[in-house]
């Protein structure tokens, strides 16, 4: 997603600025998110994010924000149709029966215009995830002790249970990294034994040595070192497919 974001944030501002004839900055600040924990804030930031328009004085009140097209709350009320946008989901929070969840929806959304900014919905952090400093000093006098991230909006078994996932995660990477070290030192002795350079090998050569030796480093690096298609091509200096067509060729061989 922060890939996604980046390029999108990227190319609109380029595709504006050239509209318009300007240079710089378009947004404020850079696209970030938060992991935010669905059965105690979903609700809440489905209308927090749907009321920035009104708070932005765009839209006038709930009427105008049923027909403004930058927001999907239009779409959900069913008063502007986006076939792409799962309207279902949010509206499954409200009740069953589509026709009460609508007016449960908006009933929901119209008891928040006076609510204003709302600093705990928009970050992580102990702070926010606990509704404010003065829940957080309250647990604090009974001796309590809540876990937290910045990163994270949630209680602290929600904030436990996503970080020890990270560290897991964590380690993975760390083996994977290991054995693409491995792979490339693998890379770099078959070569050596070969007699030919890394820099020949990565440069899409299709002399018959270099090719047989290419084939033969595919099949290597993801039956032994376990690396993905993706980070074999990477290695070898060649696309996905071609490693997939490498790794076909040499299966028809054998059979």
């Amino acid at each position: 997603m922060p890939c996604f974001m980046r390029r999108l944030l990227t190319g609109h501002a380029i595709f504006y600025n050239l509209r318009h004839g300007r240079h710089g900055h378009l947004f404020q600040n850079r696209y970030k998110s938060i992991v935010c924990e669905e059965d105690a804030y979903f609700m809440e930031l489905v209308r927090y994010i749907h009321l920035n328009p009104v708070r932005a004085g765009i839209a006038k009140g709930v009427t105008d924000l049923d027909r403004y097209p930058w927001c999907g709350h239009g779409a959900i009320v069913r008063k502007i149709d986006y076939s792409w946008m799962d309207r279902e989901y949010v509206l499954r929070w409200f009740g069953k029966r589509e026709k009460i969840a609508v007016r449960r929806y908006s009933d929901f959304i119209g008891k928040g215009l006076d609510q204003g900014n709302r600093p705990e919905l928009v970050g992580g952090g102990l702070i926010r995830s606990m509704g404010g400093w003065g829940v957080v000093k309250s647990i604090r006098r009974h001796g309590e002790k809540e876990l937290s991230d910045e990163r994270i909006l949630g209680s602290g078994d929600f904030v436990k249970e996503l970080l020890s996932g990270a560290d897991a995660a964590a380690r993975r990477q760390f083996e994977n990294g290991n054995q693409v070290k491995n792979a490339i030192d693998q890379v770099k002795a078959e070569c050596e034994k070969q007699k030919i350079s890394i820099s020949a090998l990565l440069a899409g050569s299709r002399n018959r040595d270099i090719s047989r030796l290419r084939s033969d480093l595919a099949v290597t690096l993801i039956r032994e070192f376990g690396l993905s298609l993706a980070e074999t091509a990477r290695q070898l200096g060649i696309s996905t497919s071609a490693v997939s067509k490498l790794l076909s060729r040499n299966k028809d061989m054998k059979e």
